[in-house]
């Protein structure tokens, strides 16, 4: 995992109390799983807030390969070459659903990478997109998209429901047109959420106000450029990540929370 996904804290500064980061990454620091295995559980990380932010998993071929589904790669032994797109999608897990890995495909004569080199010549891209930033991990299937005619593929429901219950992903739709060659709605499935995180040595009172700042100022989510959203059913989940008592207080006033 790259580091600027799960960035160290500048020396000296002690232990980071106040941040933003996807939900998923928070819960990972909250067990002590991923990429944060080898610092251990950070139980004392509490949410604050938690906005909606999608990104889709996405499959897509070069429209000239005539690859419509990924089956086909292996029944025909194709020496493809597959582009790691993007941050998340669960390229191995799509591939491994039918028969793929990175070893089956370099064995047919096919590679798979994420490079300059690999942006320019592929036949398959599969990874996770829909988040419109330049952010280098972000821009691939913008700039994919716009240079090379792409056939999006749809894949089964069964692979799509094992990826939801296996990756914190949910169930989901690619819009029409989130990129050139959405020709159609098209089920998959979604990462979601930014996570708005502190301790629980954070006072109160300032977990409180920053609540309801962010939902006082929800139209300010509309002017940027990231496709966030404010779900008052969800902006106080975080999976198992505990609810700070300052927030708690705030969302319980609205009536968000009961």
């Amino acid at each position: 995992m790259p580091e600027t996904l799960a960035p160290r804290n500048e020396p000296g500064l002690g232990p980071v109390d106040f941040g933003a980061v996807s939900v998923q990454f928070l819960r990972s620091a909250y067990r002590g799983t991923g990429v944060y295995t080898r610092d251990g559980p950070r139980a004392n990380l509490r949410l604050i807030a938690n906005i909606q932010d999608p990104s889709y998993a996405l499959v897509a071929a070069k429209t000239e390969t005539g690859i419509t589904d990924l089956a086909q790669i292996r029944e025909k032994r194709w020496p493809v070459r597959v582009l790691t797109a993007g941050v998340g999608g669960n390229a191995a897990a799509i591939l491994a659903y039918f028969g793929l890995s990175r070893e089956t495909i370099e064995a047919a004569g096919g590679r798979m990478g994420n490079t300059a080199e690999d942006r320019e010549n592929f036949d398959v891209a599969i990874g996770g997109g829909g988040v419109m930033t330049t952010a280098p991990e972000w821009r691939v299937w913008t700039e994919i998209s716009q240079k090379f005619n792409l056939n999006f593929i749809e894949l089964p429901g069964e692979l799509l429901t094992k990826l939801a219950q296996e990756g914190e992903m949910e169930r989901g739709i690619i819009p029409v047109g989130l990129y050139r060659g959405v020709m159609r709605p098209t089920p998959t499935v979604v990462r979601t959420g930014t996570a708005i995180y502190g301790r629980v040595d954070m006072p109160d009172d300032f977990a409180y106000l920053v609540a309801k700042a962010m939902d006082e100022q929800q139209e300010l989510l509309q002017w940027k450029h990231l496709n966030f959203s404010y779900n008052v059913h969800t902006v106080w989940k975080a999976y198992e990540v505990p609810l700070h008592p300052g927030a708690e207080r705030y969302y319980k006033e609205r009536g968000y929370m009961r």
